[in-house]
């Protein structure tokens, strides 16, 4: 199973930002752009991991929900990654309680160390992927669409579980579920 830790941002701003694509997709037609379906934030990826290790990663996840406390994200504006001329990955903007989506990131990849994932050593930066050049090189076409974004606002999300999921021929299945359950002050 290729796995990989995330939260979801609810239905209303998934809607919203599926609307935003599509407004978005004839700027950069190459483009592959994401499904409403794949709409996430990745805490940390693990990879191919086998079958059999399910369980000791549940367990390893699950005491995190009664640590963190549910909280609010928003989405606005965006860039890309990759080189200015030709970039590679189109994104929206994380805003809101990042320290708090920051602190459950590094958590995550703390309890899955001991299971031999190591942490990546670059900081976690929150990002919503929208679309990746199909080209290696770039896709200069999605500089028209971080103009396009600059404006834009595709509202706000409550953040109130840990997923991992699984992702299987372009789709993402569910595979453990751990509810953010810490009563915030």
């Amino acid at each position: 199973m290729r796995l990989f830790t995330a939260v979801t941002l609810g239905a209303d701003l998934e809607a919203r930002t599926a609307r935003e694509l599509h407004r978005l997709r004839p700027l950069a037609p190459q483009a592959r752009w994401v499904k409403r379906e794949g709409l996430h934030l990745t805490l940390v990826f693990l990879g191919d991991v086998e079958d059999a290790r399910l369980p000791s990663l549940r367990e390893a996840l699950e005491p995190l929900g009664a640590r963190h406390a549910p909280f609010t994200l928003s989405v606005a504006g965006g860039g890309t990654f990759g080189a200015p001329a030709h970039p590679r990955v189109l994104w929206a903007d994380v805003r809101g309680a990042t320290e708090a989506l920051k602190a459950l990131q590094a958590d995550a990849a703390q309890a899955l160390q001991p299971l031999g994932f190591e942490p990546e050593h670059r900081e976690y930066t929150a990002h919503l992927t929208l679309a990746r050049a199909r080209n290696p090189r770039g896709d200069a076409a999605l500089l028209a669409c971080v103009q396009a974004l600059k404006e834009a606002s595709l509202g706000e999300g409550r953040v109130d579980r840990l997923v991992l999921f699984e992702s299987k021929g372009g789709h993402y299945l569910p595979r453990v579920e751990v509810p953010l359950t810490l009563e915030s002050a």
